[in-house]
């Protein structure tokens, strides 16, 4: 398998995309640390599956998770900084303090977690991927910690392909509409996207396990947006 005997971090992993990245790993024979606040779902004893709970927007718990993967082995071939929250508020009536939490969990996390495992990483001629998302380019009312977060995370991917490179590749996966619940979607849902569906998790699990692969070894400082093409296409009103 293309991921035998490899070692990976993800955040974010017991449910969602990150669940969909932690599984596609272990299926290609990954060894994976899955990192989250609540890891009750993900499922005990599988192999080369070691679980962490962690709030990786404190730095404590990042030196954790750092010297938990050290034990799983002394080089590190693959990050993935997927943990995100977001506070939905009318601008006025979001506080300091929400916009802190959501900066620091979605944006400085992924700052944390490569500054401790950058020489993991060197030593594992690894690859960061960060996941932001379509709202780093367009946005609805209300998500201007979400958005802030997510352009910042794509500025801070291409920022550490440069410092960390040659021995460390960074890129970041911006998804749009993701499925990550097994919604109850109707057929307008899908019919919206040039794609003609709504995304899966399984979607944005097989882009990050390529940029995370041999084959992606010239691909670095790039953001990949994944979202069957609606941040292409011209919506006008009749």
């Amino acid at each position: 398998m293309s991921g035998a005997g490899r070692t990976a971090v993800v955040t974010g992993a017991a449910r969602g995309i990150g669940r969909g990245i932690t599984d596609r790993l272990l299926g290609e024979g990954w060894q994976v640390l899955a990192v989250d606040v609540d890891p009750a779902p993900l499922p005990p004893g599988r192999p080369g599956l070691n679980v962490l709970a962690a709030d990786v927007a404190i730095e404590a718990d990042v030196a954790q998770v750092v010297e938990v993967a050290a034990r799983l082995s002394d080089q590190l071939e693959g990050l993935v900084c997927n943990a995100g929250i977001m506070i939905r508020k009318p601008l006025e009536a979001l506080s300091l303090v929400e916009w802190r939490r959501v900066l620091d969990v979605n944006l400085g996390s992924a700052f944390l977690l490569a500054r401790a495992a950058a020489p993991a990483l060197r030593r594992g001629h690894g690859g960061i991927v960060t996941v932001a998302s379509t709202r780093a380019h367009m946005s609805e009312p209300d998500t201007e910690s979400y958005s802030a977060s997510k352009g910042g995370l794509v500025a801070l991917t291409h920022a550490l392909s440069v410092s960390l490179g040659p021995e460390v590749r960074a890129n970041c996966v911006s998804p749009g509409w993701i499925d990550t619940a097994a919604d109850a979607l109707r057929p307008e849902d899908h019919a919206q996207h040039p794609a003609g569906r709504v995304g899966r998790v399984e979607d944005v699990a097989a882009l990050v396990s390529w940029l995370l692969g041999p084959q992606s070894g010239f691909v670095t400082g790039a953001e990949f947006v994944i979202d069957g093409g609606m941040t292409r296409k011209m919506i006008y009103r009749d």
